[in-house]
């Protein structure tokens, strides 16, 4: 990732989804959040965007199936009106998938455009939205610098025996079949912050960084550098997630065709958006729901938290091959900022690697507070640390900006 900025400038993150944008202008040096907001259920009937600024909540509605372009229009129209398009110096867009073209951030032109293009087929849903996002924002906002911010950069620091999968190497030569990873500006980010928390520089830091929300993933990261992290070639490889199954056996797609007549479509919807938490309790991919049902005694609720923190202890404790030293178990996300229940569940199952849980610490670290949740005695510190990816990209797009 790129420097900091020496002074004060304002930047305009643009994170595009199928059918939303979530937006900010956030000071790229001091992280102060100007607006922010999100267009939710573009191109449906019922398209809306809800935005805070100045501490004020407001809703707007938007005409029938308008969709990204209106929606930045929509948001062009608020940035005049309040008189913020004059401390603009860049547009951050965050960029799901960068393949193995982008290892950093990167000012937009025609060459990063079709990188981001042969990229978007590993992950068409989340690609095809930030093009669409990328080309609004560059009708929109013709004078600014735009800069995209890579999800997987973080990751190509991994190496081929942490990245291959034990397939024909003609899929990765051919068609750039491999392990990617994710969330990595929020890795990035927390493992920063981390370091700077307990006094130690990053690069002689070993970290594992469990960002937990609707998606989950860990990374282990030594001396800084990502060297491996447990989704894949798509999102869905890895933890239980909300309504992700994670890891499963491949020979369940055989099995759902031949046996049960699924269509590929029906086992993507399947693995996406029906397991996790969603599938095991059946009442919810909300965290909260599930552990107040879990405190009532509801099974299924037990289960799934059960479930979530158990693969979450495995894979933490698998990735201490690659690190061989923990100096710190982060937490991160929605899910690993708020729920110290689960954080709880997990601490205790990885005793063995010197972690242990303070309960007054672990019930104070939460809904937006840091710090560490071990006791002094730990000899592995446990760490929330609440992730901040839409500052990495502000900082990145200014100081790409700087550089024109």
């Amino acid at each position: 990732m790129s420097a900091q900025p020496s002074s004060p400038h304002h930047v305009l993150v643009l994170n595009c989804g199928s059918s939303s944008l979530k937006f900010a202008i956030l000071d790229a040096t001091s992280s102060e959040e100007i607006i922010s907001g999100l267009a939710e259920r573009l191109g449906s009937s019922s398209p809306s965007i809800k935005y805070k600024y100045l501490g004020k909540k407001h809703l707007l509605e938007l005409a029938v199936n308008q969709a990204h372009k209106e929606a930045i229009d929509t948001l062009v129209k608020l940035i005049n009106e309040y008189s913020l398009a004059n401390n603009l110096i860049a547009v951050g867009h965050r960029v799901v998938h960068g393949g193995e073209h982008f290892t950093k951030s990167m000012l937009i032109d025609d060459a990063v455009i079709k990188g981001i293009t042969q990229a978007a087929t590993l992950a068409p849903l989340h690609g095809h939205a930030n093009l669409l996002g990328i080309a609004a924002a560059q009708a929109s906002f013709q004078g600014l610098p735009q800069i995209a911010v890579f999800d997987t950069a973080f990751h190509q620091t991994m190496d081929k025996i942490a990245y291959l999968y034990a397939l024909p190497y003609k899929l990765y030569a051919d068609y750039g079949v491999r392990r990617y990873g994710f969330h990595g500006t929020s890795h990035y980010y927390v493992a920063g912050q981390t370091a700077a928390l307990l006094n130690q520089p990053i690069e002689h830091s070993n970290f594992i960084s469990a960002h937990l929300g609707n998606g989950c993933s860990v990374c282990a990261i030594k001396n800084g550098k990502s060297v491996d992290t447990s989704m894949g070639l798509t999102p869905l490889e890895g933890l239980m997630m909300g309504t992700r199954s994670g890891d499963i056996d491949p020979g369940l797609f055989n099995f759902l065709t031949t046996q049960l007549n699924y269509d590929a479509q029906q086992i993507d919807d399947l693995l996406n958006k029906q397991s996790g938490l969603l599938g095991i309790s059946e009442l919810s991919n909300d965290c909260r729901t599930i552990e107040e049902a879990a405190v009532a005694g509801n099974e299924k609720a037990i289960l799934a938290l059960e479930m979530f923190c158990y693969r979450l202890a495995k894979q933490v404790a698998a990735f201490m091959v690659p690190l061989q030293r923990l100096d710190a178990l982060i937490f991160t996300g929605g899910i690993g900022e708020n729920s110290d229940i689960i954080r709880n569940k997990v601490i205790t199952q990885l005793a063995f690697l010197g972690l242990d849980c303070d309960n007054n610490a672990n019930l104070a670290a939460r809904f937006g507070t840091q710090g560490v949740i071990s006791s002094d005695n730990a000899s592995t510190k446990a760490v929330v640390m609440p992730t901040n990816e839409e500052w990495v990209i502000a900082r990145d797009a200014a100081a790409i900006a700087q550089e024109q």
